[in-house]
């Protein structure tokens, strides 16, 4: 009979206090399985804390512990709880028989057995683990490959995102790694607000996105070095409705789309491109805004250096409330605090 076992014998424990059912055990299944006797509960018991075994074969009544008793045992030990139990017997009746599946049985025999039937159900049994751990093995195979590909698809879409965003960024030759930066004080923002990794992760996305917009503005427009006149702010501003635009189609991701189309959007309700207010602009645009602020300031421009740091401080101060989430202004202004030397852009372009 093949157990699926190749070469290896399946191993059967037979506890019975009985050494001629022993003997007849092994004459029955010695030649394909490996029997290993033992004559009291206690010792069976003793010998699976120590080995593991295919089947235990445990006759119902013997001295001191019953068979019963010993499964109700094996179950409460975590090395043998799993440990399939035929129940050897004589004195089948449907209180028994109830017991010992109650009890955990997978099966039972009456004593004394016919050879062929306690061959058909000592294989079937075996044959049914060897199944069950097959499926188990493959189960677990199958998750692990899941999961590879699954982090294989998180690092291609991480990947192509900030692929993007760089595209986005070479357009404007005074800000070039803009978005990524604006991702990155994001994801610290939505840290120090106390989301979950999963939550930073996708707002680092959704930063990393916002201008892409940006994509349907002319250059000569994004890198004019004067003044833009009133026609071109509004074609800056449709970067918002642009980008919105293209993100949406991203059925699994909207917030993508939202991050996009709400990041210039104002607290106080005077912001573009839908005027809204308040909590009804999501949160990921609320933090996108004072993160892209922030970035806006410490980045030098065609008419003007750096800002001093006081003075971003203090534009961030004057912005909250007005311009930003008060709670949201509140965290960059610690993050801004804690930054002593000026050197929270250039430590994030460090780590580029």
């Amino acid at each position: 009979m093949d157990f699926g076992c190749g070469s290896v014998k399946p191993i059967i424990l037979a506890v019975d206090d009985d050494p001629v059912n022993l003997s007849l055990i092994e004459g029955v299944l010695g030649e394909e399985i490996e029997i290993v006797g033992q004559s009291n509960g206690n010792d069976a018991l003793e010998y699976l804390a120590h080995y593991s075994v295919d089947l235990v074969l445990l006759d119902y009544n013997m001295p001191e512990m019953n068979g019963i008793e010993v499964m109700k045992c094996m179950k409460r030990r975590m090395e043998m709880k799993n440990t399939p139990v035929i129940i050897l017997t004589a004195e089948v009746d449907i209180e028994i028989e109830t017991e010992v599946f109650q009890a955990g049985a997978v099966d039972f025999v009456r004593k004394p057995f016919v050879p062929m039937a306690l061959q058909e159900r000592v294989w079937r049994v075996l044959q049914s683990e060897y199944l069950k751990k097959n499926l188990r093995r493959e189960a677990a195979s199958q998750m692990r490959l899941a999961d590879a590909r699954l982090l294989a698809s998180e690092r291609l879409f991480d990947q192509t995102i900030l692929a993007l965003a760089k595209t986005i960024d070479a357009k404007d030759k005074y800000t070039q790694g803009h978005s990524k930066r604006v991702a990155d004080y994001v994801r610290q923002i939505a840290q120090r607000a106390g989301e979950s990794l999963e939550k930073q992760r996708e707002i680092y996305c959704i930063g990393l996105l916002h201008d892409i917009g940006k994509i349907g503005v002319p250059s000569a427009i994004i890198n004019k070095p004067s003044r833009l006149t009133e026609e071109e702010y509004e074609t800056i501003k449709s970067h918002t409705t642009i980008g919105s635009a293209i993100l949406r189609n991203i059925v699994e991701f909207p917030k993508l789309a939202v991050g996009a189309r709400s990041h210039h959007e104002r607290w106080d309700g005077s912001g573009y491109p839908d005027g809204l207010k308040g909590l009804e602009i999501c949160q990921e645009a609320r933090m996108i805004a004072v993160a892209d602020a922030y970035d806006a300031m410490t980045s030098r421009r065609s008419y003007r250096d750096i800002m001093p740091q006081e003075r971003v401080r203090r534009e961030i101060a004057r912005g909250s409330g007005t311009q930003f989430d008060p709670k949201f202004a509140e965290i960059m202004l610690g993050m801004i605090d804690e930054d002593v030397d000026f050197r929270m852009r250039a430590v994030i372009e460090d780590g580029e």
